[in-house]
Parts: structure tokens; C-alpha cells; sequence
């Protein structure tokens, strides 16, 4: 076997390899293309800055992973994974950002080469990596193939975390607590946000004495004042103004293993409305926190969470939290079960999630969350140590 370091033993990646088979048995697949570097990185090891050319983990009814991408990244590959050189397949660079030739197109040839040019193959239709021109070219060069969808397949089987899993997502909390003790200690009325994002990023990625930290998922989300009232803005470099309040959307990563927690800062006094809305939004952390159990559901959280708001006289929509673990950009969910009044799945011990209630209200904006792990017995237990109520900075 190669001499590779790899996060987590070969014993590990087996075991998952074999859940991942089980999957693909129950929905008769008999080739698996996993095209999100997620489940590439979760399956193989492999870890690269090169998911914006095509590129896959392949898994078959038999023998180790198969590891396709672009020639100049299988290098990369021989550094990550763990399985043997002759595993590791390539195309060459006249298929990058080429009109008369696809890299999915010369896959198919390799899996008709293997074998496979008959098989049922699942790919990852619904996938920010998985394009509609990969699948036409996929398609055509497999005209003897039942091609269908197995969005999410790997997914499904990344949600109960391993030990050493989550040993990665606790040293990401250590890193995400001390984010937000910086943001703490040098926001002031008149900093430029960039400014602020500048010492967001240089504090995550720094890391603590012990282990450094990874580039996050998703880029910092702080929204200010009115513009809070939008989830998703990022920063710009005007200067932070005394009596407005800013959320703050980030996280820490190790490993690729992603932790965030969100907070909000106000310089100034808070006005009562966000007081209001600070006090509904942690009773409805503690008692979704207290539904997070092994056996109940993730709706039992939702539930918990929305009536406790209701009460408080806050209408809220749509889920509030997902499942996290390892993660590239653009996102650091696991994209299966959420926190919403209709999901029934059962909760598991080992399971994580960012419990996300976020208030987006006319004029500002609230968040408080929690990254929490599903334990054998007992409520859901936060991740990070960071206090929960508004934080005020004049």
C-alpha cells in the first residue's frame, strides 16, 4: 500500500467503503460516479483544490476505490489516498475547458474498457459538481448504460460520525470559539469590515498551538444594520457604525471537517424588538437542544424550536439546522436530513448538526446557533463554548 498520511485508518475507509456498497446493493447500482469532493475526500482521502475541472471517486461491485481527475491533479492524488497507484485513473488537459471534447466523455470509454458498459450507474444529478454537460457526455458514451440518479447516496452514510471524526469537529469548535473571542476583542465602531474579515480568517486559519485550521466552506457572513435582514451578504469595506448590530456566520475548520457557529454583536444598546427576539431565540435553542435525542426526530427538534417562537409571537418558516461534517466550498451542510416540521428521520447517536434559527427580520437581523452532536443518552450536546446572548461593544 502506498506510504501516504492519511486522517483516518485504512480499517475506516473499508468500513465505509462496505456501507456505501450496502447502499448501492438495496438500489441495484452497480457502478457509483460520486463526483462531490466531499464524498471523494470521505471515501479515498483525497484532498484537492481541483473540483472546478471534472474529476470523481468511482466504486464498483469489487476492489478499492477508483480515483479519476484531471492529469495534472493524480499527483495529488498519489499524495491522499489511500488506495494503490493502480487505482488512480487520469485524462489528459486538451479535455479542460474544451468544445470538441469532454473529460466525461473519455470516463465513459474507461468504464466500457472496465467492463462496465452495460451497467446500472448511479451518478449525482442533483450536485453542485455534477453538471448538465457532464451528464449529457456521460450519457452518450454509455448507450448500452441504465444511468441514474443516486444523489446523495454517499451522503446518507456520512452522518454517523466516527470517533476520529469528531475528534476533527471538536478541534474545529476550539478553532471557532477563538474567531469569535477575536471578533470580541477588536470590533469598535469605525473598523472596516474587511478589515474585521481580515483577522476573522487570519485567527481560523492560525488555528490553536496544537493543530492549525483549514480554509472554511463558506466564506465569512457578516451582515450589518439593515442589511441584516438578508441571510446571505458579505463584506464590503465601509466602516462599522455605532448602534447597529451585525450577525456573524463562520466557522472553524480542521481536516475539512467543518464547525460553525453563529453570534451577533451590537454596538450600542440593542433596541427592545432584538432584545425580545435575543430571549425567544435561546429559550428555542434550550429546548430544541433538549429534543436533539437518540430515537426522536429531527421534526421533534424543529417543533420544539417553533413553537417555543410561536409563543414568543415570531413566525419562522423553513428548517432550522442540517447536518454537518466534512465539507468543500460552496457549502458545509451534508445536504440530507434538516430540522423541519416534516422530516421524520430518526436521530442518532453521533450524528451532528448546526442547530441554524436565524431571525431575518425587516430592518436587522439575529443569529444565534449551536453546532451540536447527537450523545447515547441525554440532550443534544453543543460542540463549542461560546456565550449565546447578544454580545453589546460600545
Amino acid at each position: 500500500m502506498p506510504d501516504v498520511e492519511l486522517p483516518f485508518t485504512r480499517l475506516e475507509y473499508a468500513d465505509r467503503l462496505g456501507r456505501v456498497r450496502a447502499a448501492m446493493d438495496a438500489r441495484g447500482i452497480e457502478v457509483l460516479v460520486a463526483a462531490d469532493p466531499s464524498n471523494m475526500s470521505w471515501l479515498t482521502g483525497y484532498d484537492g483544490w481541483s473540483f472546478y475541472t471534472p474529476q470523481a471517486v468511482l466504486v464498483t461491485g469489487a476492489g478499492e476505490p477508483w480515483w479519476w481527475g484531471r492529469r495534472m491533479d493524480a499527483n495529488g492524488a498519489r499524495r491522499t489516498v489511500h488506495m494503490d497507484d493502480s487505482r488512480i485513473l487520469d485524462y489528459s488537459d486538451d479535455h479542460v475547458m474544451s468544445t470538441e471534447r469532454h473529460a466525461f466523455g473519455q470516463l465513459a470509454g474507461l468504464l466500457c474498457d472496465m467492463g462496465h458498459g452495460s451497467a446500472r450507474v448511479g451518478v449525482e444529478l442533483d450536485n453542485y459538481y455534477y453538471s448538465a454537460a457532464a451528464h449529457q457526455h456521460l450519457v452518450a458514451g454509455l448507450p448500452d448504460a441504465d444511468v441514474v440518479d443516486a444523489t446523495a447516496l454517499v451522503n446518507w452514510q456520512r452522518g454517523v460520525k466516527s470517533e476520529q471524526e469528531l475528534v476533527y469537529m471538536r478541534r474545529g469548535a476550539r478553532i471557532v470559539e477563538r474567531m469569535h473571542a477575536r471578533i470580541r476583542e477588536v470590533i469598535e465602531p469605525g473598523m472596516r469590515k474587511c478589515d474585521l474579515v481580515a483577522e476573522i480568517y487570519a485567527t481560523g486559519i492560525s488555528g490553536t498551538g496544537d493543530f492549525g485550521g483549514d480554509y472554511p466552506a463558506f466564506v465569512p457572513i457578516l451582515a450589518t444594520g439593515a442589511d441584516a435582514s438578508a441571510p446571505h451578504l458579505t463584506w464590503d469595506d465601509k466602516p462599522l457604525l455605532s448602534g447597529e448590530g451585525t450577525f456573524f456566520e463562520i466557522a472553524g475548520a480542521h481536516r475539512r471537517y467543518q464547525l460553525p457557529l453563529c453570534r451577533t454583536v451590537f454596538l450600542g444598546e440593542p433596541p427592545s424588538d432584538m432584545r425580545r427576539a435575543e430571549k425567544a431565540v435561546l429559550e428555542g435553542l434550550d429546548a430544541g437542544l433538549d429534543a436533539a435525542r437518540a430515537g426522536n426526530r429531527a421534526c421533534d427538534v424543529a417543533r420544539a424550536f417553533f413553537s417555543t417562537m410561536e409563543r414568543a409571537g415570531f413566525h419562522k418558516e423553513g428548517r432550522c439546522g442540517y447536518p454537518i461534517g466534512i465539507s468543500y466550498p460552496p457549502d458545509w451542510g451534508e445536504r440530507t436530513i434538516s430540522f423541519r416540521e416534516t422530516d421524520e428521520t430518526v436521530l442518532e447517536p453521533g450524528m451532528t448538526f448546526h442547530f441554524m434559527p436565524g431571525l431575518w427580520m425587516d430592518t436587522w437581523g439575529l443569529e444565534i446557533t449551536e453546532s451540536l452532536v447527537i450523545t447515547a443518552d441525554g440532550p443534544g450536546e453543543p460542540l463549542a463554548d461560546v456565550e449565546r446572548g447578544i454580545v453589546v461593544k460600545a
